[in-house]
This record gives structure tokens, sequence and C-alpha cells, in this order.
């Protein structure tokens, strides 16, 4: 009852032909079973496809009862085709109906077959459908047919991701693959787009899954894998990856995975069955992916995007294709999906077509989220497997208001996003309307708001919002979107151009914000087992004073004749403050020796965002020109709450009394000392937190340029004593026995405030 030998390429020829015949779906589907059935010497083959309701239909059959191709129908989970599905692996038995899960259907008529093999239908791991046969003798399915079955199983997938079965289908029951998706992620940046999908590392498309010579097929994936591996070594050797550091780590996990011989022999099998090298790295990729998608193990989750990476290096190496995406064709419109990003590869899109972001990774603090912002595009984050599920050029839905992305969306949703599309630019020119007018409270107390930057597209935001300044302009984002480290030169330009374009605003410079989570890969790192409690910030700039000094002297010669404002990040105790204050000094020194001229004021703080620092006021508030609190950090410190860990970032409510109290007790000593303080943290970008920060003494916020109109809106309609009233006996209230976000939620409604 076993197949010939090398019937599985008999097979897959056979099944080229019937994809290239002019026949309808159902009529393709129906030979396609006839050949596997007797390819396999089996009698039964049947296709069940998975449904956008989560369910599996019948299709197709050979052997069964054809009656009851659609209409019989499977829960995701019922049966041996059900646990195929939701395992995606391969189920091979010689007695189906001893097995726990059998499940019988009277209208099939399989209740004479013994011998069953199942395999899943996969495409980018994920699964869209079963691949069965099975036979009235009790008998174990060879490993040279499981794999035929499966590298059939590779072509069917592609067919039903086409979209061709879905003439087939009864409405609200069309095949799940190439069908509307939607999931929930974290938000990253506010807005809405419509667009079409852009992945920013492309899926290698295969046209040719069938080979025509088995031989051939093996020397091309052998000599791809050699020169993988030559290129990996290359890599590793070159004097621009440092020594020791994540990107390292990175290329030596890739390494390893390269000469894994487990790897590269499962690809060779698949070669073997009749695939091209390029369908057997897909194969191979896909099963894996299935595999460890439903893993729980983090470890193994991380290992899945090494993998990932490889395959395709693999698959582009074998096409001739570059690894990088070419980023000059953009579609109108562009919606970048991608597993993770760097700030300077989302800067490297053109921005007149690029719409919005999607990432599998990344939360509301990160880098490249922060640029996102600045560009004014909506970005969702933590999107499992987004990449996997979206295909280049579908249509899609970013939400960066509550996190929700429709993949491939109806035609109601897409109509119901147009109009929200269309409110929000209402409410948009709503809040130019506002840019000229002074912001006050309804009861006359102003507020200052100004804007966080850190590049030079941020700039045109200073007019364009009517900001009073720059709150916050992190330096480091310079030196992280560049690939080597930005001489002093190109420093001094850009801090003029920041001041040229401010006029006589006052602008805050942040001296570099690295190490932690934001390592330079041109910048020698350290291990760190806590990153954003080490070798980070000041502390790397007073251990390495050359690259202080040169930012520092870069930022004063900006400021010739002007004023400037700098601020050190990360201060833990006022020694720290001194000494860093100290290597200013020296440098204004060193310009008036050498002629420079000097900048009219020089006006030196901290950031407040290490606890530490709440029990150090009195000296600190002593030492400063002014405070600024970075309200990300210390709520990360506060809590002990990784805010990039998504297990643990929502834990917490950044509205919760014991961060409000201690917020008020900064803004209480800065006012005894009479010593300026704004806050600049995410906290400020909300009107809700705005109006809690307002409501217990800030005067000064600085907040993203997205968020200006709808924080400056809810001020202008705000009665601040009534404010404050509320506030008061809600921090005095036992920790935890109110909701304050619900409080001021109610309080916003019941005011009218806009939120």
């Amino acid at each position: 009852m076993r197949s010939t030998l090398g019937s599985p390429r008999v097979l897959l020829r056979r099944l080229r032909e019937v994809m290239a015949e002019p026949v309808s779906a159902q009529e393709r589907l129906d030979k396609i079973v006839v050949l596997i059935a007797a390819n396999m010497v089996a009698e039964v083959c049947s296709v069940y496809v998975l449904r956008i309701d989560n369910t599996l239909e019948l299709y197709a059959t050979e052997g069964l009862n054809r009656d009851a191709v659609h209409q019989t129908v499977l829960t995701a989970h019922e049966g041996l085709v059900g646990l195929v599905a939701s395992e995606a692996a391969s189920l091979n038995l010689s007695d189906a109906q001893s097995h726990p899960a059998f499940s019988y259907r009277p209208e099939t008529g399989e209740e004479i077959y013994h011998s069953f093999l199942g395999v899943p239908i996969l495409r980018a791991g994920n699964t869209l459908g079963v691949l069965v046969v099975q036979n009235r003798a009790h008998r174990t399915y060879v490993e040279e047919e499981v794999e035929a079955l499966q590298t059939t199983a590779m072509v069917l997938a592609e067919m039903i991701a086409s979209g061709e079965l879905s003439a087939l289908a009864r409405p609200g029951a069309e095949p799940a693959a190439h069908h509307t998706q939607h999931m929930v992620g974290s938000v990253l940046s506010d807005g809405i787009a419509l667009g079409h999908v852009v992945l920013h590392e492309p899926r290698v498309v295969i046209n040719n899954y069938i080979a025509d010579d088995i031989e051939t097929e093996r020397k091309r994936l052998e000599a791809a894998i050699i020169k993988l591996r030559a290129d990996l070594d290359r890599m590793l050797e070159r004097g621009d990856v440092a020594e020791s550091g994540e990107h390292r780590d990175v290329l030596e996990a890739y390494r390893l995975f390269a000469d894994d011989p487990g790897w590269q022999r499962k690809m060779h099998e698949a070669v073997a069955t009749g695939l091209t090298a390029e369908a057997a790295v897909e194969r191979v990729q896909s099963n894996t992916r299935a595999r460890m998608l439903r893993s729980t193990d983090p470890y193994l989750r991380e290992r899945l995007h090494d993998l990932d990476d490889l395959g395709h290096r693999l698959m582009r190496q074998l096409l001739g294709q570059d690894h990088a995406p070419s980023r000059e064709q953009l579609p109108e419109n562009a919606i970048v999906v991608a597993r993770s990003m760097g700030p300077a590869a989302l800067l490297d899109y053109d921005r007149k077509r690029l719409r919005g972001l999607i990432l599998e990774e990344g939360g509301p603090t990160s880098h490249v989220s922060i640029v996102a912002r600045a560009l004014g595009i909506p970005a969702v984050g933590e999107a499992t497997n987004a990449v996997g599920i979206a295909d280049p050029g579908d249509a899609i839905i970013v939400d960066g208001t509550s996190g929700s992305i429709y993949i491939r969306p109806t035609t109601e949703v897409q109509n119901a996003y147009s109009e929200r599309v269309r409110f929000r630019a209402r409410r948009r020119a709503q809040y130019r309307a506002l840019r000229d007018r002074p912001c006050a409270t309804k009861d006359g107390e102003p507020i200052d708001l100004m804007i966080n930057a850190g590049l030079t597209i941020d700039l045109p935001h200073i007019e364009d919002t009517g900001c009073t300044g720059v709150g916050l302009f992190r330096t480091e984002m310079q030196f992280m979107v560049g690939h080597t480290l930005p001489r002093t030169a190109e420093q001094l330009a850009l801090y003029r151009a920041v001041l040229d374009a401010a006029g006589r605003r006052p602008v805050t410079f942040r001296t570099l914000d690295i190490g932690g989570d934001k390592a330079l890969p041109y910048l020698e790192t350290i291990a760190e087992e806590n990153p954003a409690l080490g070798w980070r910030a000041i502390r790397l700039g007073l251990d390495r004073p050359g690259l202080l000094r040169s930012q520092v002297r870069a930022l004063l010669r900006a400021a010739s004749g002007r004023s400037v404002r700098i601020m050190f990040p990360m201060i833990s105790a006022v020694e720290e403050f001194d000494q860093a204050k100290g290597v200013i000094e020296r440098e204004l020194t060193h310009l008036r020796q050498h002629g420079y001229a000097l900048p009219e004021r020089v006006d030196i703080g901290t950031m407040v965002e290490v606890p530490a620092l709440l029990y150090q006021m009195d000296e600190l508030l002593q030492r400063v020109d002014f405070l600024s609190v970075g309200s990300n950090d210390l709520f990360q410190f506060l809590y002990a709450v990784d805010r990039g860990n998504a297990k643990v970032a929502d834990r917490f409510d950044t509205l919760s009394a014991p961060v409000l109290r201690a917020l008020r007790a900064i803004v209480t000593a800065a006012k005894v000392h009479n010593k300026p303080v704004s806050l600049c943290g995410e906290m400020a970008s909300h009107p809700l937190e705005a109006l809690a920060l307002i409501a217990i003494g800030y005067r000064a916020l600085s907040l993203s340029p997205t968020s200006h109109g709808p924080v400056k809106a809810l001020i202008l309609d705000l009665d601040l004593g009534k404010a404050e009233t509320l506030m008061a006996p809600l921090l005095e209230a036992p920790s935890g026995s109110v909701s304050i976000r619900d409080k001021l939620r109610a309080f916003a409604e019941a005011e009218g405030l806009p939120l």
C-alpha cells in the first residue's frame, strides 16, 4: 500500500499542469484531490478550508460522500481535522477511530476508513486549512508520503491565499485567508489612516514551487547556504561591528542557526520531495513558524524572529534579490507593517506617501514611536503576527486612537473609518483656529504649552502649533538616526537650526540620553541585565567626558548671542548635577579664552525622573535654574514597571494617587524655591492627564506636536478653580480607594471639556 518511489515529483508536475488549466476553482480542487489520492494509493483525499468564523469546511473530496462537500463544517478544534488545524502539526494514525479526538460525521461516510494522515495547510505560519488522506486498512503512512502531502499543501496554500476559493463560499463563511482580519494592539501614535500594506521586510514571492531537476536545486540550496554563512562571517569580522553588544549577539545567533545541521537537513529533505530550493526554505520556515507561534516560551518566540530573518535572507540569496527593501517606489497611502524598526529606518520612507505604521513589537515610549508622533502618522504596536497575516498591497486601516487594525477591511468598515477621518480633519481645522489664542484657563490662569522635538522634521511644528517654545529637544535622536557619530560641526548646525526656528521662544536641550534601550550601533556598549537602571544618560556622559564636552561646546557655540537652556537626564544625586554643571562652566571658560562669542544667557537644569531626587529637592533646587519632570521614567521607576514590557506596562495607572502625589511634591518644592518647573513626558500629551497636571499645580507642559491642539482646546474650556477643588481630596484619600481617572473623566464630561 505504499506509494511508488519518486511519485511526489510526478504528483508535483501533474499539479503544476492542473494549476495552469482554465477551469473553475471547484473543478481545480476536485482534480487535485483525485490526483493526490491516486498518487498516494489512498482511498480518500479531502481538503478542509478554515473559514472566517473559525470553522473548517469540507471543500473537496475523493472517496467520501460528495454530497458532504460544502455541507460538512467542523469547529476549529473538532475531531482529528480540528486537531491538525489547531496544533498546526501533522497527524499520522493507523487507527483513527481509537483516537480520543475522533469525531464521527455520518454524512461523510468515513466510518469505514481506519488510517488517517492529516497535514496543516500553512502559509507564513498561519493555518489556512487541512489536507487529509485515508485508507480502510490499518497502516501508518511512511515518511515519504507525509513529505509529499506537506509539499502538496504548500500549493493549496497559495491557491487559498490568492482568494480563488472565495467565489465558492456563502456570505459570512468565506475562507479566513485573504479575508478581513481585525486585531488590537497598543497605541503608539494618535491618528487614523486608510491605505495599503507595505512590508518593511517584504516576504519573498516564490513563483516556481516545483523543481525541474532535483540535483540542480540541491546544488543551488547548498551554494546559497555557503554564501549566507560567508556573508555572516564577513559581517562579524568587519571593523564597524563592535566586539560585544546586542548587534554582535544577534549576528552570532544567526551564524549558529546557519550552521545548524538540523535546519539544513530539513531543507534538503524538502528539496528531495520535488520542491525548488526557495520553496523548500519557505516550507521549513513556515512549519517552524507555526510551531513557535504557538509556544508560550518568550525565548523561543524571540528565536522565531531570528529564524524568520535568516530564512528571508536565504530565499533572497536564492532569487538574487536585495536584502533591503526599496523605499523609493512606495504606493500612495502606504502603511508600513514591520516586526520591529528603528527610527532611522522609518525616516527612510517618503513622508509624502507614508500614512501609518504597524509593529509586531514596540511600545508607546519606544524611539520609533517618538519619530512616528513627530511625523504625525498613526502607529500601533504589539500587533501579533501582523507581518504573517498582511500581504503587500492589501487594503488596511490603522486606528491610532483605539489600537485597532483592520487588514482587508469590508466596505462597511472602510466607509465608517472614512467618515471618522473626515470628522478628525474638521477637528484639526478647529484646533488650527486656536493657534493664535493665548493659552489660559477659562478663569484666567495662563498655561505654557511647549512641544517635544528631536529632529529637523519637528521644527515646522513650532510655528504650526503656536507653542511657547521647545520644552524638550532630544539631542540623542540625531545620534540614533545616523550611521556614525555626528561630528561637532553637524551637531552645531542642527542646534543653530533649532534656535533659528524657535526665534525668541525658549528651547530646552537635553544632553545625550543614550544607553539602556538606546544603543548606538557605532558606539561600544556593555551587556547589562537591567539596562534601564544601568550605564546610561548622564552616567555615560560623565564617564565619557569627551562626548559630553563636545556636545556642550556645540550647544554653547550655537547659542552665541542668544539664550539657551541645557538640562541633564537621569540625574540621581545632586553631586552628579554639580559634576555635569562643571562641564558647562569649563566649556564656557574655554570658549571665552579662544575668543568665541558666548550665549547671552545659559540656564542649567535637570530632568526629574529618578525617585531618589524626590528626597533631595531642597538641595537640588538651590543649584538648578529650572526643572523638567520626565514622567515616563519616573512612573517606570516608581512602580518598578518596565514600560516596554506588555505584560506589566498597563498594570498601574499614571493617574494613580502615588504618581500624582510625587508630581505634586515636585511642583510644590519648585514654587517654594521660585524655580520654574515643567513636565515633558508622554503624560502631558493626553488631555485627561494634562487636566490632572494643571489641577495639581503645573503651569508648563511640553507635549507632542499632534497633541497640542486637543490639550489647548481643553485648557481654554477649563475652570481651574473647580478642577483644583475636585483634585485635592482625591489625592488625600487612601490610595486605591477611588479611581482618580474615573472621577476626572466624569468631571470633564459634566463640564463639557473635549477629550
